[in-house]
């Protein structure tokens, strides 16, 4: 017997709140993963079934949606994930960004999604010295996680963590803990990334434009309607000529005639009906 009460209709309830506000749809399948992740708040908050935990959360939502959110979505990520998109940064983007945006000398990077910061460390370590000096190059770090994002600034890692990293990496870009448990990412590294919580789903603060957008392994918790809603923006913040990533599942469908697509998960953003 469960330790709680979830009820057919408390899930369908928390269902609902968490695709109205984020936009991520929780099927059937996810029940289980609601509930080992929901009791964790519930024995915090010292409750007995969801439904109690329903009305706590309607009656504190400034305190509690975002313990509520943070524990129901999920964070799997690690440094240089999915190689071929760095690689491709490294050896196609970057140099046509180096003749395309040779009168502004500003090029702009966005990690939506960004988890527990692996991504945008990632992404600085390929651009490191691949622009001049008196190039304008930033890297936005969004993720809905209040948590994961804290722990992305901190730039702390375990040994696990950084286990896939090449020895002269972790020495160029991280200092060591005595006991050689703990690494932390060195401020030169973390000095051209600014992290920042993000609703994707709401109003967005940045202009843009963004030359690349990282957004790999974020929509495939939503439906049909909201990725098409989250494309069309994504194109419209994106600068000419701009790249849109996508994770190893995730696709844009033929009829999103603005995005080429360049093979492994990889858009490119062109005109309307071209």
């Amino acid at each position: 017997m469960k330790e709680f009460l979830l009820t057919d209709s408390d899930f369908k309830q928390i269902a609902a709140i968490v695709y109205q506000s984020c936009g991520i749809v929780l099927g059937e399948h996810k029940r289980e993963m609601v509930y080992s992740r929901l009791a964790r708040r519930i024995r915090v908050l010292e409750l007995t079934t969801f439904k109690q935990y329903l009305t706590y959360l309607d009656n504190h939502k400034e305190q509690e949606f975002s313990d509520f959110i943070n524990a129901l979505t999920t964070n799997l990520t690690s440094f240089f994930r999915e190689p071929h998109h760095f690689e491709y940064l490294k050896s196609h983007i970057v140099p046509k960004l180096l003749v395309s945006n040779k009168s502004t000398r500003r090029v702009r990077i966005w990690s939506a999604g960004c988890s527990t910061g692996e991504e945008p460390y990632s992404v600085a370590m390929t651009l490191h010295g691949l622009f001049p000096a008196d190039w304008d190059v930033k890297i936005l770090a969004t993720d809905l996680d209040s948590n994961v994002l804290a722990k992305a600034q901190s730039g702390t890692y375990t040994a696990a963590n950084v286990n896939g990293l090449e020895p002269r990496q972790l020495q160029r870009w991280f200092l060591k803990s005595k006991d050689g448990a703990q690494f932390k990412v060195k401020p030169e590294l973390q000095q051209g990334i600014h992290f920042k919580r993000l609703n994707l789903l709401q109003d967005w603060p940045m202009k843009g434009p963004f030359d690349v957008i990282f957004c790999r392994n974020v929509v495939i918790y939503f439906d049909k309607e909201t990725k098409d809603q989250l494309f069309t923006r994504y194109y419209n913040i994106l600068s000419e000529q701009g790249y849109l990533l996508l994770g190893h599942s995730e696709t844009i469908g033929k009829e999103h005639s603005e995005f080429k697509n360049l093979g492994k998960t990889m858009y490119l953003k062109v005109s309307y009906g071209m």
